[in-house]
C-alpha cells in the first residue's frame, strides 16, 4: 500500500504532464504597435507617442473627432501640460518613467484640432492607465 500511493502519484503526473506536452500551443502574430505622431506641419511641431494601449484608446474609447471644441481642449490641455510639465522636473517625486519630457505647449499657439484632440485624449488615457490625476478636475475614473 505504501508503495502503491507514490506509484499512483507518479502515474498521475506523468500522465499530467504528457497531455500538456501534447496540446500545440498556437502562437500569436503580436504586431507592433505603432506610434500615435501628433503634429502641425505649418507650425513644424511634432510629438511622437509610443505609449503601447493609446492607439487602442485613440480608436476605440475616445470621444470622436468633433465630440469636443477646439477652445475646450485648449483649456485642458493648458492645464494638463503645466501638471504634466512640474512632474517631469521633478524626477524624485513623480516616476520619471512615466513623465520622461516635458511638453511646448504655447497658449499663444495655435496647433489646430488634430493636435488638441490627441494632445487631449492622451492625457485621458495616461491618467487612466497610470491611475493619476493631473489637475484641472478630470479625475483617472472619467474616460472623458
Amino acid at each position: 500500500m505504501k508503495i502503491l500511493n507514490p506509484l499512483l502519484l507518479f502515474s498521475l503526473i506523468s500522465l499530467v504532464l504528457w497531455n500538456c506536452s501534447s496540446v500545440p500551443i498556437s502562437k500569436k502574430k503580436i504586431e507592433k504597435e505603432k506610434p500615435v505622431v501628433i503634429a502641425n506641419d505649418s507650425l513644424e511641431y511634432e510629438i511622437i507617442i509610443i505609449d503601447i494601449g493609446f492607439n487602442y484608446f485613440l480608436n476605440a474609447i475616445a470621444q470622436p473627432v468633433g465630440y469636443y471644441s477646439q477652445n475646450y481642449m485648449e483649456v485642458r490641455n493648458r492645464v494638463w501640460v503645466t501638471s504634466w510639465n512640474m512632474r517631469a522636473q521633478n524626477p524624485l517625486q513623480y516616476n520619471p518613467n512615466i513623465y520622461e519630457n516635458t511638453i511646448d505647449y504655447q497658449s499663444s499657439i495655435d496647433y489646430g484640432y488634430e493636435v488638441n484632440y490627441k494632445l487631449f485624449n492622451y492625457f485621458l488615457f495616461a491618467q487612466q492607465k497610470y491611475k493619476m490625476t493631473l489637475d484641472g478636475g478630470f479625475n483617472s475614473i472619467r474616460i472623458n
